[in-house]
């Protein structure tokens, strides 16, 4: 079966669905079947109702000494902080004052099928001058994203950090910091519409070679500042500090570090897993991470977050309350951890101890999708499995089962594949694969497999979060009712 347009029937039904599940909330924590499998959280109101107005308008942005016009929410690149408890209902009225549609997409958040703003999929995109209001309850607590999901509208700007405490905080540290990464195009550069027809000009061999076209951006930020004039993060000798790293930049993969000081990953996407001690992580687009440091080293560092195959870097400064009077590091310094111990997957096992088994054990999943990322040669336009969305099939589900993807990259590019509306299990060969949402799939041959539980009915966009890839069709569309 072929996507078609989202119907005002389809549309009506998928949002009485969606409202009967945020008046009822789930069974239990996860909910993974009959076989107890380790399925998504189930929203359980226990809150209060938090209430937000976002207004998606043009605004005037500051950056490497120019002002630049782009979008954004609030008059501000990110937009602003949207913090919350687990439980708790979030409310969010989006005012549309943009020149085009728009829409709003909770990354990382299993919501409700109607609110989770992809347009075509799961809702009509808003109109300019029209307002559309999210609500549901946040079921989980993480590190999360909101974001644009009409065409390139998150290189524009539109996007910010969601983050949702837990009922229960047992995660041991002083002061926490959020740090949200960005690759930003210049008023020189164009728009983000520019540079695709670039790279569509190009037939797939800017900046990368064959098959591997990328965007050199003039600027890489850091909570919305360049690196001339970074943010400064304060801490004191001895404190535990925890960041949150968030990565909604269009078309870059960083590595991370912190100079002077090793880091111990303790949540990967937003789910626990067993710390993990190292000097520098990958954060690919869509992904985000929590690391924990202990202050132990007075003075002023390099925050570094440098864009993988490309030039430049992004930083902020990390100062020592009793180091005031030193200097900040020069603007360009890479830290020597970012060469130290980098994290894997490999590296990271599920917190929780609550895993899909073995094949041997249960029958294995109830289905399997081999999937072919590819892309880029002589032309810019990536698919999956030789398809291009809209015109791709569905790949369809049935509630309650155990599902697995196996995604293979033919392509010279990396892709963040991300699965709305479920978590996933990695299997990554520690039988306790870390939950995520999104996961970089390695060019020239490179694998990727997860599990997860068909347990939110409704219609799932999957996709490559290269916000270029999934505009020249690298998407498609999980579907339940499937046979």
């Amino acid at each position: 079966m072929r996507r078609p347009g989202l119907s005002r029937r389809e549309f009506l039904g998928i949002a009485g669905m969606a409202a009967g599940a945020l008046a009822l909330g789930g069974c239990g924590p996860f909910s993974g079947g009959g076989r107890d499998l380790p399925g998504s959280p189930q929203a359980r109101r226990t809150g209060e109702t938090r209430e937000h107005l976002l207004r998606a308008a043009p605004l005037e942005f500051e950056a490497g000494g120019q002002r630049l016009l782009t979008w954004g929410y609030e008059g501000d690149v990110p937009g602003p902080e949207i913090r919350l408890k687990e439980g708790d209902t979030l409310r969010v009225r989006l005012r549309n004052e943009l020149p085009e549609e728009t829409t709003i997409h909770w990354h990382g958040l299993p919501v409700p099928n109607a609110m989770d703003g992809v347009p075509g999929v799961t809702q009509r995109p808003i109109s300019p001058g029209e307002e559309f209001v999210y609500e549901f309850v946040v079921p989980v607590a993480g590190t999360y994203i909101y974001h644009s999901h009409v065409g390139l509208q998150l290189d524009r700007g539109l996007y910010g950090a969601l983050i949702v405490e837990p009922a229960k905080e047992n995660l041991d540290y002083d002061r926490e910091y959020v740090l949200v990464l960005d690759d930003w195009l210049d008023g020189a550069g164009g728009t983000p519409e520019d540079a695709l027809r670039r790279l569509r000009d190009s037939g797939g061999m800017m900046g990368g070679g064959m098959g591997g076209a990328t965007l050199e951006y003039p600027l890489y930020l850091v909570n919305g500042r360049p690196p001339e004039d970074p943010a400064t993060f304060e801490v004191r000798r001895g404190e535990r500090v925890r960041l949150r790293l968030v990565n909604p930049s269009a078309e870059t993969v960083f590595r991370f570090a912190a100079g002077g000081h090793r880091l111990t990953v303790t949540h990967a996407d937003g789910q626990p897993v067993e710390p993990v001690t190292v000097d520098a992580l990958r954060i690919g687009m869509g992904e985000r991470y929590d690391v924990v440091f202990e202050a132990d080293n007075p003075g002023v560092h390099q925050l570094t977050a440098a864009p993988e195959g490309k030039e430049g870097l992004a930083r902020a400064l990390l100062r020592y309350r009793e180091s005031a009077a030193s200097s900040p590091p020069p603007a360009d310094l890479l830290p020597k951890e970012l060469r130290g111990k980098l994290l894997t997957y490999a590296d990271l096992k599920d917190a929780r101890e609550r895993s899909f088994p073995e094949d041997t054990l249960l029958g294995g999943p109830d289905r399997v999708y081999r999937l072919t990322l590819s892309g880029g040669h002589g032309s810019y336009a990536w698919a999956i499995d030789g398809q291009l969305y809209p015109d791709a099939d569905l790949l369809e589900v049935r509630e309650g089962e155990w599902v697995r993807f196996e995604l293979q990259n033919h392509s010279m590019m990396v892709h963040p594949m991300h699965l709305h509306g479920h978590f996933f299990q990695l299997r990554n060969d520690t039988g306790r694969g870390p939950f995520k949402d999104t996961a970089l799939v390695e060019p020239h041959m490179g694998h990727l497999a997860f599990d997860f539980v068909a347990d939110n009915p409704g219609e799932w966009f999957f996709h490559c979060h290269n916000a270029y890839h999934l505009e020249t069709g690298m998407a498609r569309v999980v579907s339940y009712g499937g046979s």
